[in-house]
Order: C-alpha cells, then structure tokens, then sequence
C-alpha cells in the first residue's frame, strides 16, 4: 500500500511540496524509485519549477489589444484598396492587407496556445504536463505546432516588409517597368510563394533538420538553442536568423533608394499636378514602410541574434555559466517580438496622408500662432520706446519753449 501512494502522482507532488518539513526525509529511496518507475512525474516537477504565474490577465489584455488594432488597420486597408483599385497604389495595399492579415493569425493562433498554458497553470501539474508537455526531449504536438508558428509568422512579416519596399523601389525608380510588370495576378502569386517558404523553412524540423522545445518559462516554444543543441539546430537557427535578418537588410537597402529618389524629385520641383499627385501617394507609402522596417528591425532584431547566440555558445558547451542570462535574453527577445504584430498596425493607422495632413496643419497653427505672439511682443516693445522716445521729446521742446517766453531776446 505504501509503495502504491508513492507512485501516486499526485501524493507524490504532496511529498515533494512537503520536503522542507522533514516528512519524506526516510524515504528517499522510495522517491527516487517511484521518479525512475514513472517518468512523467518528473518531467511535471521539473515544469512546476518553472511554471509560470497562473494569472493570465495580462497575456489576456495584450491579446485583445492586438486583434482590435489589426482589425482597425485591416479595415481601413481594405477600404484604401478597394478606393484605389485601379491604381498603381493597389499593389501596396494588397501587400499591407496581406501583411496585417498574417498579422492578425500571427497574434491569434499562438496567442491562444499561450492562454491555454498559463490556464493550464491553475490546474494541477499533472494537468499542466498533459496539456502543454514541457520535456525538451519530448515535445508534444502542442509544442511542435507553436514552435513551428513562432517560425512561420515570423518570417512572413519580414519577407513581406521587404518584398513591399521591393516593389516601390520599382515603382519609384522605374514607373513604366512598374506599370508592365507589375499586376494584381502577380502580386497574388508573389504573396503564395512568400507564404509556402516561411512554411517550407518552419516545417524543416519535421525532416530532422532542428527540433522545437519548451523554452523558459514553459509559455513556449521555439528552435532548441538552450540545452543539448545539436548541429542540426544550429543550423537551422541560422538558417532562420539569416533569413530573417537578410529580409531587414535587403528592405533597408530598398527604402533607402525609395527615399534618395524622393528626395531629389522634389529638389527638382517639377509643377505638375498629376507627378505631384504621384509623388505624395509614394511618399505616404515610402513614409509607411520606413514605419515597418523600423518596427520590425527593433521588435525581432533582440530574439534573432540572442537566439543564434545562445545556440552557439550552447552548442559549443560555453553556456553553462550563462544560463540564465540567456534565459532572460530569449524571454525579454519573444516578448519584443510578440510586440511586433502590434505595433504594425498603427503604422497604417497613423502614417497615412489624411492623419499627416492633419499633423502638419496642427503644427503648422501652432508654428504661427507662437509666431504671431513673438511679433505682437516685439511690436508691443518698441512702440513703449517710441512712445517713451516722444514723450521726452515733446518734454524738451515745451521747455525750451517755455524759457524762450520768460526771458526774451
């Protein structure tokens, strides 16, 4: 009877919580045994060393914060495309539709997996291992899927930002080509390919090239690059990193063109109303993707290159003493990253012509009327000298007047 309450999971977390008060000090030969026969009891006490805080509300808030943005800006995109559908702007909005879209999946699929692990973490623990299994030797299907999500919606994002500045470089630099080559068909079957790589590259570890893990604290899961990295997860971390970091420096390189041309269009001064109209469209939507790759460069910058840290310096076997270092980096890295897919939103809620226009005549009122007031001051100013400069004036000529009167010639 004894040996069957100790092999009881559950009396088995008791004794564990209990240890501190001597009641199990006899018998750690029969824990260790009863931990060796059932496995599973102590991969939970592991997980429960790390369990995470069982309120979820904040993960809760920053998720409807997320949809609610999304779904603004996908909406005011769809209305833009549908206004400009005939225009050379329509390639862009259908990117932007389609980037806030993924957005919107990227928030909601994972976001969900998270929420069910930290409502998981109300439970019992051995609820908590059954529903998000957080051995890194066995990752479970939940962990698998979210680790290929993190992947997934992670590139798509970047290869959209640069595949969007792609295109207005094209269009700014050479509108005919543009005007030829470029067609809504086009753009569609652009945006599928973008798609099937980044799901090609986050199902590679289903063909044992890398393995998703439970990462620190157990909410979760990414490419290995903690404990026991292989060569196979090494590269597979810099196969995403490289991906993900060339997409920035290729947008980067392609906005940097958009706006040296801009720039020297309207140093040009050209008076046509219909280039002039042009060109505002593209600066609005220059303007908007210097908006995403500045965002995306700070959001998934930390966790690509902690990432690629930690896995070669975990691979190398130079991360013991680091550890919880790393730890915190990867932590703070996916966090900077989760806000990625909201800020991306108000790039096109705030960065678009009419709030702009807004913006500019706003400073513009303001410019003047601390204009006006600096004049009106400096108007006040001097007429006080003048005003005192005729006063004395009046004064000395009365006097001299009035001495000419007293005493004649």
């Amino acid at each position: 009877m004894d040996s069957a309450l100790v092999q009881n999971p559950a009396v088995m977390l008791a004794m564990q919580h209990s240890n501190s008060s001597g009641n199990i000090a006899s018998r750690p030969l029969a824990n260790h045994t009863a931990m060796e026969q059932n496995p599973q009891v102590e991969t939970v006490l592991t997980c429960n060393s790390t369990t995470p805080p069982s309120n979820p509300t904040a993960a809760g808030l920053t998720m409807t914060l997320g949809i609610l943005f999304n779904v603004v800006a996908l909406i005011i995109l769809v209305k833009a495309y549908n206004r400009f559908r005939r225009r050379s702007k329509a390639t862009f909005l259908l990117f932007a539709s389609s980037l806030v879209a993924t957005d919107l999946a990227g928030h909601v699929i994972p976001g969900a997996l998270v929420l069910r692990r930290y409502s998981a973490s109300t439970g019992t623990t051995v609820d908590q291992a059954s529903s998000f299994h957080c051995n890194p030797a066995e990752p479970d299907a939940a962990c698998q899927f979210l680790g290929g999500c993190m992947v997934f919606f992670g590139l798509c994002p970047l290869f959209m930002g640069c595949a969007m500045a792609a295109e207005r470089c094209l269009g700014v630099t050479r509108p005919l080509l543009h005007a030829r080559l470029v067609t809504t068909t086009r753009t569609k079957m652009a945006l599928i390919l973008i798609w099937l790589l980044a799901l090609c590259v986050a199902l590679l570890p289903f063909f044992t090239l890398g393995t998703y893990t439970s990462q620190y604290p157990g909410t979760w899961c990414f490419i290995r690059v903690m404990e026991g990295t292989e060569a196979t997860d090494l590269a597979f971390m810099m196969l995403f990193s490289g991906l993900a970091l060339s997409s920035l420096a290729l947008a980067f390189v392609f906005n940097t063109i958009n706006g040296t041309t801009l720039v020297r269009a309207r140093l040009k001064k050209r008076s046509c109303s219909q280039r002039c109209s042009a060109r505002s469209h593209d600066t609005e939507m220059v303007v908007q993707l210097v908006g995403i790759m500045v965002t995306s460069t700070i959001c998934w910058s930390p966790l690509l290159v902690f990432g690629l840290m930690s896995a070669t310096r975990s691979y190398a076997g130079r991360l013991l003493d680091d550890k919880d270092t790393y730890k915190w980096l990867m932590v703070t890295g996916v966090r900077m990253a989760t806000c990625n897919q909201i800020l991306d939103p108000w790039v096109y809620i705030l960065l678009r012509r009419a709030v702009l226009r807004k913006i500019y005549r706003i400073t513009k009122k303001q410019a003047s009327f601390k204009g006006s007031v600096f004049r009106s001051g400096r108007w006040n100013t001097s007429s006080f000298q003048s005003s005192d400069k005729n006063l004395s004036f009046k004064k000395s000529v009365s006097l001299l007047a009035g001495g000419n009167i007293e005493h004649p010639i």
